[in-house]
């Protein structure tokens, strides 16, 4: 059942508190408690939708579940849970992730065990799961496994390995290979030779296989390598990659990503930026590869390459294709439906025809109904069911709710596509006013959270973000900022941050905060930042190298580059180079845009809070920069959540991250918290605060 939030107090008419101050139905506690992350959509072959639920309230744990609302035991979502209880549903590869499970058609599962990070199947209908790794052949750990998918002969999968027999980054193996259904732990290695792998897609009939390959120090979105060979039995042996069809890329500057096989066609699909923009592209049947759709958009999501199993287009059952994209100037998804032809004709589709404002994930069933992850600026939405293709003008229909919660519409705040001149020319963002019905300000202008979105090359969402609102609500301005190196904008726009990591993205947030000033909707003096990861270092340079922003939080950010540099995992391990340039031998750019490095030129107020198990940002990065804003004599406070990874997923420590946040600004810029957040948020020291 949902729930509808109240205000605390009469509508009537707006009481004037000051900023920061006004009591607000969005907490902490609320965010975690009320909702779940939803994902990876998926149909067996009965058309019964599956999907993937992050459940904050058990430690981030993740469950794959089963659409069925008829279910005594389903929940309110209307789903019951398939994987077993004591599991988590989560692969370690690439220490990002993604696709950790697979549907068989009869609505078996197989599941990467997060503890152990070997795979399990367990039959339709539940059972004993069996270990398809067993523990006989190597230590838990040893493998990981992900983006994989049912060979339609049978009888195994094929998916993405990578070997941590040497944990050394420099050790670690990556490469594709089949894994036995039968339990027997028989592997074959279908493609190696190259540092890295993912998206390994079969063809219909089995034959083929497509993925893509690349090497350090390139990352997927800067260039790669889309391969294709013959998978029979006679020719498993061939796995060197070098001896592979290259069906695009492979020229040290092209981002390909994505493959997919048409399923009647035999066609071979992906998504490439070679025009500039991530578009749709075609291999037909002993022909060239083209360019299916040329435009200015990006097809592959919005942040392509971090996760495997991304995908941003499908296979409709009449045999056309849906992809998604996002206008950025209305912030809307789109989609577009297209022939499986090298010129095809094209419809497209958005919120006026039913859609959510902002979708993704694409899932097509039998029937044509298409399920997507959906929301909008004002609602969290969740998972939708859309069966516009079949009837026309039929409205998307929010089958499981990712919140229990209904905030209503008199404190959320709507995001505003903004522009705004910086040193390379225009950056962009989404300005989201100060919004609570029940209360108003005599104040000139309010203080300004900014957000550096993490990546760098991830791009904001003007999907519900309750964080977002939690601010906005409280009498905050925010602004989320795609800063130079975002993607959603082309790859000239992606690109402004090669060698300039520490530069193009610090000058992009202050010119923001500054455009805002400029037009009275901020308070110069109370201009804040965070961000989290590689946003985490953007807000720390901003504070270390700007005289911009008067506080700012870092959530398990970058404060050391050359630290980063020789200490994080394989997928990251040459990031740098092409952001900042080779370590050793640039190392005096890496000491100067290292934050770490520019305490004494700093002199606001920093929150840091990290997770003690972080293996991308490890913990000392952290400590070192509390440590040396200690002996320079600054406010600040380190919070350490244990147990806590690359992010945060536990709801007490979200929660507690986020009251954090809140509360440190009210101590820095001296408003005083609403009676709910004072009664609610535990107080915490802040070092060499007077």
């Amino acid at each position: 059942m949902t729930q509808v939030l109240g205000l605390v107090v009469s509508m009537n008419a707006a009481t004037s508190r000051p900023y920061g101050s006004w009591p607000s139905p969005i907490t902490a506690k609320l965010i975690t408690t009320s909702g779940v992350r939803l994902g990876g959509s998926t149909v067996d072959s009965e058309g019964t939708l599956h999907w993937l639920e992050g459940r904050p309230q058990e430690k981030g744990r993740q469950v794959v579940v089963r659409y069925d609302p008829k279910n005594e035991a389903a929940s309110s979502r209307g789903a019951v849970d398939v994987s077993p209880t004591d599991v988590n549903v989560r692969t370690r590869v690439h220490e990002y992730g993604g696709k950790s499970f697979i549907l068989e058609p009869d609505g078996g599962l197989i599941y990467s065990d997060f503890a152990s990070q070997r795979l399990f199947r367990l039959p339709a209908g539940g059972g004993t799961p069996t270990c398809l790794t067993p523990e006989s052949a190597w230590a838990d750990g040893k493998y990981r496994f992900a983006d994989g998918v049912l060979d339609p002969i049978g009888g195994r999968i094929v998916c993405v390995r990578e070997d941590h027999s040497d944990s050394a980054p420099s050790k670690v193996t990556n490469e594709v290979v089949s894994v036995s259904l039968d339990g027997s732990g028989e592997m074959s290695v279908l493609a190696t030779g190259r540092d890295f792998y993912a998206h390994p897609r079969l063809s219909a009939d089995g034959s083929q296989l497509a993925y893509v390959a690349w090497d350090h120090p390139n990352m997927p979105w800067d260039a790669t390598e889309l391969r294709r060979r013959d998978v029979s039995a006679a020719s498993d042996a061939a796995a060197e990659t070098s001896t592979h069809t290259l069906v695009a890329g492979g020229d040290g500057d092209t981002s390909v990503l994505q493959p997919s096989w048409h399923p009647t066609s035999n066609a071979l699909w992906f998504v490439a930026d070679s025009s500039g923009w991530y578009n749709l592209y075609r291999e037909a049947p002993g022909a060239k590869a083209v360019c299916a759709l040329p435009r200015e958009a990006e097809f592959g999501g919005s942040s392509p390459g971090w996760a495997l199993g991304q995908q941003g287009y499908c296979f409709l059952p009449d045999g056309r294709l849906g992809a998604h994209w996002v206008d950025r100037t209305s912030g809307e998804s789109v989609l577009t439906v297209l022939e499986d032809a090298d010129t095809p004709a094209v419809e497209e589709y958005a919120a006026k025809d039913g859609l959510p404002p902002s979708f993704s994930g694409l899932c097509p069933a039998a029937d044509g109904t298409i399920y997507m992850n959906g929301g909008s600026p004002a609602d969290a939405g969740g998972i939708y069911s859309w069966s516009g293709l079949v009837t026309k003008g039929a409205a998307a229909s929010l089958l499981a709710a990712a919140s229990s919660v209904t905030v209503p519409s008199s404190v959320v705040s709507v995001p505003k596509f903004i522009e705004f001149p910086t040193t390379l020319g225009t950056a962009f963002g989404y300005y989201y006013e100060p919004l609570n019905e029940a209360f108003s300000s005599e104040e000139s202008a309010p203080p300004l959270l900014v957000k550096a979105h993490g990546g760098p090359t991830g791009a904001t969402s003007t999907g519900f973000n309750a964080i977002i609102q939690f601010f906005t609500s409280r009498g905050f301005a925010v602004l989320d900022v795609d800063y130079g190196g975002s993607t959603g904008y082309g790859r000239e726009y992606r690109r402004r941050l090669r060698g300039a990591w520490g530069i193009v993205d610090i000058d992009d947030v202050c010119a923001g905060a500054e455009h805002l000033v400029a037009q009275g909707l901020a308070d110069p003096k109370r201009l804040c930042i965070d961000g989290g990861s590689a946003g985490g270092y953007t807000t720390l340079g901003a504070l270390a190298f700007k005289n911009v922003f008067t506080a700012g939080t870092s959530l398990y950010g970058v404060a050391d580059l050359g630290v980063l540099a020789g200490d994080t995992h394989k997928f990251e391990s040459r990031y740098l180079d092409g952001l900042v340039g080779k370590y050793p031998e640039d190392k005096a750019v890496y000491d100067e845009r290292a934050p770490i490095n520019a305490v004494d030129q700093l002199s606001c107020p920093i929150l840091l809070l990290q997770g003690t198990e972080d293996k991308i940002v490890p913990p000392n990065q952290a400590e070192l920069m509390h440590a040396a804003l200690l002996k320079k004599g600054l406010p600040c406070a380190l919070k350490m959540y244990e147990g806590e990874q690359h992010g945060f997923r536990q709801a007490p420590n979200i929660e507690d991250a986020l009251n954090s946040e809140l509360y440190f600004y009210s101590k820095v810029f001296g408003f005083a918290l609403s009676e709910e957040d004072a009664q609610s948020i535990e107080p915490f020291e802040i070092n060499n605060l007077k």
